[in-house]
């Protein structure tokens, strides 16, 4: 009985699988169109639909909230009763539907028309009823649902809110959505409390800075630079101030120029004055920085320009922690 239990549920976990991975070669203008469409809107976008994929909509609206665009869930029934006064023609519909048919949903589909509020349909039906009524039609439809029965949703809601996911990832990536973007709408997540930290809470200090004196020579900064595993080493006079910054563009560059470096001192290669932050920084003011200047390291200095620590990018994400890959 188990053994079946679990080849039941691994066949489960294909089907939905399947689905998803069904859903790639369907993606075309029209999926381009909705990001567009959403993007350019001066409102929001309202999600809709019954059921199961009333809840797939929910889901969609809090994941495009916490990514930057804005978005609520309408629903259709209470939408006849008063909750239609919340949709403005500056918005966007969405609305999800695997048969196009909801009755409770295209019953609104005139009211909606008559607003003038462009509709993007989820369905599997691209030739139902809500699908002719929409402006752009996205077609999430599966081969089958995992339900043995077939009836109950399964592959078809997977399906609607792997299509939800791509939508608000797409927005994120067209929108320049930022980690310090993140931490706004996320101040109680792990990252924004992070980055709610001061630099001081944050910086490398001790014997865990990298650090070069101005007539030192390159091979014995590279042997620091390389032990202290951050990609730079920070050039301080003998009182210990910021001169100089030593990254591994700036050895590239170098060696473009020279072709051997070895014999070079630290001061003929770094770059002097560089950016720098105060211990008391925001950790979202500091990848903000990062972010403009694109550079992932910055020493920190205190008000006598003397070096008392150095942040990383992933120290202020949480090393192991964040990957970003949009």
């Amino acid at each position: 009985m188990s053994r079946t239990l679990l080849n039941l549920a691994k066949e489960v976990l294909t089907i939905e699988a399947e689905g998803i991975y069904q859903l790639i070669p369907k993606l075309a203008d029209s999926f381009l169109k909705a990001v567009d469409l959403i993007f350019r809107a001066q409102g929001r976008i309202i999600l809709t639909g019954v059921g199961k994929s009333g809840i797939v909509a929910r889901k969609i609206v809090a994941t495009l909230n916490s990514t930057g665009t804005r978005a609520l869930f309408l629903h259709p029934v209470e939408a006849m009763h008063g909750d239609l006064g919340m949709v403005s023609k500056d918005d966007v519909v969405l609305a999800l539907s695997n048969s196009g048919e909801t009755q409770e949903l295209t019953i609104l589909l005139p009211s909606l028309k008559r607003l003038g509020v462009p509709l993007i349909a989820f369905t599997g039906r691209p030739a139902s009823t809500l699908a002719r009524s929409s402006q752009v039609v996205i077609d999430t439809g599966v081969p089958r649902e995992a339900c043995p029965l077939g009836l109950a949703p399964t592959a078809s809601t997977t399906a609607m809110l792997a299509m939800g996911d791509a939508l608000a990832v797409a927005l994120l990536r067209h929108r320049g959505f930022k980690p310090s973007d993140f931490k706004r709408f996320h101040p109680g997540g792990t990252l924004g409390q992070r980055l709610s930290l001061s630099v001081a809470e944050i910086m490398l200090t001790g014997a865990r800075l990298p650090l070069a004196r101005p007539n030192d020579p390159l091979s014995q900064v590279i042997v620091e630079m390389d032990a202290k595993r951050l990609g730079t080493a920070l050039v301080v006079n003998r009182h210990w101030r910021l001169t100089g910054i030593i990254t591994d563009g700036d050895l590239r560059r170098a060696l473009k120029k020279w072709g051997y470096i070895l014999d070079k001192k630290a001061k003929e290669v770094m770059t002097p004055n560089p950016h720098r932050l105060h211990p008391t920084t925001p950790g979202a003011e500091a990848l903000d920085l990062m972010e403009r200047e694109a550079i992932t390291v910055l020493p920190v200095v205190d008000e006598n320009n003397k070096v008392v620590g150095i942040v990383h990018l992933h120290d202020l994400l949480g090393r192991g922690d964040f990957k970003f890959t949009v």
